[in-house]
């Protein structure tokens, strides 16, 4: 039975009067400092541009005063030029437009560095290129050893894969190239894997392998194993894998983790990324973001959810959280929970079967009480839950869950921010039930215009016009919604993100959802106050306010003017995490 919606004030309503509060209480507290002759001198002054605060009590500016990690000033040139010492350092924006730091709402920061060291498979549009590059990858390699990728993805292959199973490709042509070395290529979704003969093999995979809970092998018409494994079925391969690592040292693989966090790091920041909403995290990625901050090497702000996944996960909750470790670097006290798979491997669990594969409406990954017992621990120990849900059904199932958990709140809830990631197909029903929830919709706009060609042929015309990315319906509603990449799925860029929300063309000229774009403005907050209210960290970053972090992107030309067709063209010239500079596009 479904409960009734609760009267409650919409969400959009609390976060306006929560960011109202924040700056109020940020400006007031700026303005008791003792007054003297004199402003004591910046650090840093950013000059000569457009400076959109994402405030609306200060909306726009043309420079920025910094001292220490905070924002002390923004106003004119004349107003901030009295910050100026001998030992301030000045960049002149030259025009350009200075905004508040990227958040990055969703993604997978280990993901995108260990994605560095293996095989890129986004950009293949054949699978011919697969077998080329893992062809290169096997030269280069001895025998045995495990050839490792990730990004493939069927849908984006022009032409489409010959021979071909429910839409993928079938494992001969990889082996064929690979006889001695297994392979284990990932899905650029996270949510499939593709195996070649050898690491079946190894993994003991066999055409009498039974389909696990919340997952399946898909086979050819005479039931052998296509190589293909969808969703919690891909853990049969990488289990193989695993254990092939079992002999390298602590060190080594103390190392390579450490490797992988610097080189998403420094990608991040080239991208203008400030802050990483990190979506799902073990105790040891935890215990790695601590270390690097102990070291100072770790500058990007990481906001992380603990896996529901982790084994003794009651006992864990009190011992890893944590609040603004080492300057706002590390928080940890949100949970990220799993109720389906991905649209583009067929495993979002829908209401209705998919048009292109009418036996199937994809995976309810993790049973629902399962997740209704992660929500109830995370009420009891002050955490938020995150919890992935794509189709229509997931996320009709997510929020029944949420909504009785909350009934049974004693004074009702009270401002918990529970998401949903990704939000991507919803019931024209449910579209409210976010606001009325206080749900966040951590989403991704990426997503429509890399996913947008295919996703009629999984949904059909009419599904995905009326179901499909409803960023403006939510919005309508009341609901905060949040932009991010879900990196290592998509690149980290967020231009490209933001195009995806404001204009929405795909690579094919077409617009999926004319009817669901946001305003330029409205794409902004998606990406910064948006994303820290969803971590309840609007008091200390998202915008560019007297008192907060002073995290700044300078871009190559102006966002929110420039004609749709030169978006995409928009460089990050400037990073700045608390009031340091930490990357400069080389010739800006």
């Amino acid at each position: 039975m479904r409960l009734p919606r609760r009267p409650t004030l919409p969400a959009r309503s609390v976060r306006a009067l929560a960011l109202t509060a924040a700056a109020t209480t940020l400006l007031s507290a700026w303005a008791c400092q003792p007054k003297a002759e004199t402003p004591e001198t910046a650090d840093l002054i950013l000059r000569g541009g457009r400076v959109v605060t994402v405030d609306p009590r200060i909306p726009e500016a043309e420079a920025v005063a910094i001292r220490g990690d905070r924002i002390v000033s923004v106003g004119s040139e004349a107003d901030i030029e009295a910050f100026r010492g001998d030992e301030t350092e000045v960049i002149e924006l030259d025009g350009r437009l200075a905004i508040p730091g990227f958040i990055e709402g969703h993604g997978h920061l280990l993901g995108l560095g260990t994605a560095r060291l293996q095989l890129d498979l986004m950009p293949t549009t054949s699978y011919q290129d697969l077998i080329d590059l893992v062809e290169e990858a096997v030269a280069a390699a001895e025998p045995g050893d495990w050839i490792v990728g990730r990004g493939w993805h069927q849908s984006k292959w022009d032409p489409v894969p010959d021979p071909a199973v429910r839409g993928f490709q079938t494992h001969d042509a990889l082996s064929a190239v690979s006889p001695e070395n297994p392979v284990l290529l990932r899905h650029a979704s996270g949510h499939a894997s593709f195996a070649n003969a050898l690491a079946m093999e190894l993994a003991g995979v066999t055409a009498e392998t039974v389909d696990p809970p919340g997952g399946e092998i898909i086979q050819d018409a005479s039931g052998q194993p296509t190589g293909i494994f969808v969703e919690t079925a891909a853990n049969l391969v990488a289990s193989a894998y695993t254990a092939s690592r079992e002999s390298m040292t602590t060190e080594e693989l103390e190392e390579e983790a450490m490797r992988s966090l610097l080189l998403a790091q420094e990608e991040a920041f080239s991208k203008g990324v400030t802050s990483f909403q990190d979506a799902g995290v073990d105790v040891e990625t935890v215990e790695l973001y601590r270390q690097a901050i102990d070291e100072g090497k770790l500058k990007l702000r990481v906001w992380a959810m603990l896996s529901a996944r982790l084994p003794d996960l009651a006992e864990l909750l009190p011992t890893l959280r944590v609040v603004d470790y080492g300057g706002h670097r590390l928080t940890v006290r949100a949970i990220k929970a799993y109720a389906d798979g991905a649209l583009g491997s067929r495993g979002a669990w829908l209401l209705d079967p998919y048009e292109d594969d009418p036996g199937t409406t994809g995976h309810n990954t993790v049973p629902l009480e399962d997740i209704a017992a992660v929500v109830r621990l995370a009420l009891q120990h002050e955490y938020q839950v995150g919890t992935h849900a794509i189709g229509d059904r997931a996320n009709q199932a997510v929020l029944d869950l949420y909504a009785a958990a909350f009934a049974e709140l004693p004074d009702g809830p009270e401002d918990l921010r529970f998401r949903v990631e990704h939000s991507q197909i919803l019931h024209p029903f449910d579209v409210p039930r976010f606001a009325d929830l206080g749900v966040v919709a951590a989403m991704q706009g990426i997503h429509a215009i890399s996913d947008g060609p295919w996703t009629p042929d999984r949904l059909g015309e009419q599904r995905t016009l009326e179901r499909a990315y409803q960023f403006r319906d939510l919005i309508d509603a009341g609901v905060t919604v949040m932009n991010g990449t879900d990196v290592p799925v998509e690149d980290i860029d967020p231009i490209p993100s933001y195009f995806g929300t404001v204009v929405g063309r795909m690579n094919n000229g077409e617009v999926l959802n004319p009817d669901q774009l946001m305003t330029r403005m409205e794409g902004l907050e998606a990406y910064t106050i948006n994303a820290a209210y969803g971590a309840h960290e609007e008091f200390s970053k998202g915008s560019l306010t007297p008192g907060k972090l002073a995290d700044v992107v300078v871009l190559s030309q102006d966002i929110l003017e420039v004609p749709d067709d030169q978006i995409l063209s928009t460089r990050v010239d400037v990073t700045i995490v608390g009031g340091e500079v930490v990357y400069r596009r080389e010739g800006s």
